[in-house]
């Protein structure tokens, strides 16, 4: 999971680290650098993040207002072997894919065999022709998905 408050952390940690030990060569003592370098860090480091969150919604090629009528689709039964850009191949043709999620074992790393596809367009029109069809020799399973409910 990708969270800015770990980037933010780690900049700033960063920065507070490298103001310890750079300012005390110019006549500044240890505290006041280790204050200093949290100050510069805590400023800096939301202008980073917003530059690098830029960059990534940039790179994939959408943004965020156009993403307000997109769905989220389940795809059961894929092929271990199958990549995000094999999925978002074969779903391209069928609407406008925002992203692909595909679901790994946290402890070996191996793809769990089912995924997410966040796309435009008719959902249900999409669920209709993409279920039961062949994808890499595996006949995929395609559902509209459901909401996270956190568990209380």
């Amino acid at each position: 999971m990708k969270s800015p408050v770990l980037l933010y952390i780690v900049i700033g940690g960063l920065l507070a680290v490298l103001g310890y030990f750079v300012l005390p060569a110019q006549a500044v003592s240890s505290n006041q650098a280790l204050a200093l370098g949290l100050i510069v860090g805590s400023i800096a480091t939301p202008l980073l993040a917003t530059l690098f969150g830029q960059q990534n919604t940039s790179a994939s090629g959408t943004d965020n207002d156009d993403n307000s009528d997109s769905k989220t689709l389940y795809v059961g039964n894929l092929p271990y072997r199958a990549s995000e850009q094999d999925v978002k191949a074969h779903f391209s043709s069928h609407g406008t894919v925002i992203s692909v999620r595909l679901m790994k074992d946290r402890r070996t790393g191996k793809r769990k065999g089912y995924g997410f596809v966040e796309m435009q367009g008719d959902a249900e029109l999409i669920v209709s022709t993409l279920n039961d069809t062949e994808f890499q020799d595996r006949t995929l399973k395609v559902r509209m998905a459901k909401d996270k409910q956190d568990d209380e």
